[in-house]
């Protein structure tokens, strides 16, 4: 980078040269709760940097909460919240969103399924109207439910089935868990909604979408007094639901590692997978594992991928994630072999990886180098009113606590180069791996 010279008699704009340093804290922001009589509750945040609010529905249920044989409730309910409700037609909702310039969509994952709008402030009052006619008077009809009973199918397919190693996870996923519910994908099984009845998706729906299992997140430009009196009008009239029931199994520690042989259709070229059962997202470790994934998995100059893919040219491709969730977690590994290789040296050699960062501390090079990309994670993931919404749907939901949206970032400062590598050695050790080999799946005819 070529130094910046002052020249003799120039005027320099105020603030260039003498302006302070940017940040690298988000700024703290005031966060507002209340639970209503229903118990609904909300959360909300002032953000008048720009003319646009955010409105989060979080509904606390996800794949976990669905039993066994009636999987991909969660995700059908993402595509029915949008087929109509009492004085809202099918896609309708949708259209009055993006007719008021703002966007609008859903997602579901293991542990909540969220529906959100980003739109010009002004239209706080239809958005809430919106979210609290189909919170109230969802149309969970036959009709509906078999054309989006087809099309989750159809996305299954797509997404999965017919997709290069599509289905690895569910077999991971299947092999790490032993009894806790996320043992399958929120996609769900196309056997389970084919079996599935009307009624089974109804008792669902009175069950999880009510308002003692729902919160919602406002972050933008709104007074709060007046936002709270409009969530009075529209949600404060809406029945309390039932006891939400919770899960309850608990996954018991492995004993032994699992080695297992998974043939599957898609798997141009032999793969390996190494995955381990983590301690839940509120567990004080999860901030130490965070960082310890980074340094394993994150981008091409990680440990993985460098040792893997460059030096020892074992693998055409590798990457690692720690998937930190409500209940227990899990980090995984895993890596395609490259051709001519032995997929037996690329197990090992993966496993190396790890065990290595759990016999010694990562320099303090690397580890502040994986906090330096956590913290800007933090920054630009904050930036925008839904991006705000997102993390305090995540701390009021997930960890029960909004006021955790300024705590957070703190506790991985902490992280120490010894935290990371006691939290490796212990949770990622070879008796508690599950190992899973994906051999090359015989070409179609």
């Amino acid at each position: 980078m070529k130094s910046m010279t002052r020249i003799k008699g120039a005027q320099t704009a105020p603030g260039l040269l003498d302006s302070a340093p940017a940040s690298d804290t988000p700024p703290a922001v005031h966060i507002r709760q209340e639970t209503l009589a229903n118990g609904l509750k909300v959360v909300l945040v002032e953000d008048r940097s720009r003319p646009l609010t955010n409105l989060q529905v979080w509904y606390h249920v996800g794949s976990k909460d669905e039993r066994t044989g009636r999987t991909g409730f969660a995700h059908l309910f993402e595509h029915l919240m949008f087929l109509g409700s009492k004085n809202v037609e099918p896609e309708q909702h949708m259209r009055y969103v993006r007719q008021a310039g703002g966007q609008v969509n859903a997602y579901t994952s293991f542990d909540q399924t969220v529906y959100w709008e980003t739109f010009p402030s002004n239209y706080l009052e239809r958005m809430l109207w919106l979210e609290a006619d189909r919170m109230a008077t969802l149309d969970v009809s036959e009709e509906h439910f078999t054309k989006e009973r087809e099309v989750v199918k159809e996305e299954r397919r797509m997404r999965y089935e017919n997709q290069p190693y599509g289905l690895v996870m569910e077999a991971v996923l299947a092999e790490t868990y032993k009894v806790y519910p996320y043992k399958h994908m929120p996609i769900g099984s196309v056997e389970d909604l084919e079996n599935a009845s009307l009624e089974d998706v109804r008792d669902f729906h009175s069950t999880f979408y009510v308002p003692n299992n729902a919160t919602l997140i406002l972050v933008g430009d709104f007074e709060s007094d007046e936002a709270l009196k409009l969530m009075h009008r529209h949600f404060g009239g809406l029945l309390r639901g039932k006891e939400v029931p919770r899960v309850t199994e608990l996954e018991p520690a492995p004993t032994a590692p699992r080695f297992s042989d998974v043939q599957q259709a898609n798997i141009p070229l032999p793969a390996v997978t190494l995955s381990w059962i983590l301690p839940p997202l509120n567990h004080p470790d999860s901030y130490a594992l965070d960082v310890a994934g980074i340094i394993l998995s994150s981008g091409q100059s990680s440990r993985i991928y460098r040792k893997l893919v460059y030096e020892e040219q074992f693998a055409q491709y590798a990457f690692g994630q720690a998937q930190s969730l409500e209940g227990p977690s899990f980090f995984f590994a895993a890596a395609i072999v490259h051709q001519g290789k032995d997929i037996q040296e690329l197990s090992e050699g993966l496993q190396a990886v790890i065990q290595e960062l759990g016999a010694t501390a990562p320099s303090d090079a690397e580890l502040t180098k994986a906090k330096n990309q956590l913290i800007a994670g933090f920054i630009t993931g904050r930036e925008g009113v839904q991006a705000k919404g997102d993390s305090l749907g995540r701390c009021a939901v997930l960890l029960g606590d909004p006021e955790r949206y300024n705590a957070e970032l703190e506790r991985y400062r902490q992280v120490t180069a010894e935290d990371v590598r006691r939290v490796t050695a212990h949770y990622l050790k070879p008796q508690s791996l599950t190992r899973l080999v994906f051999p090359a799946s015989p070409p179609q005819a």
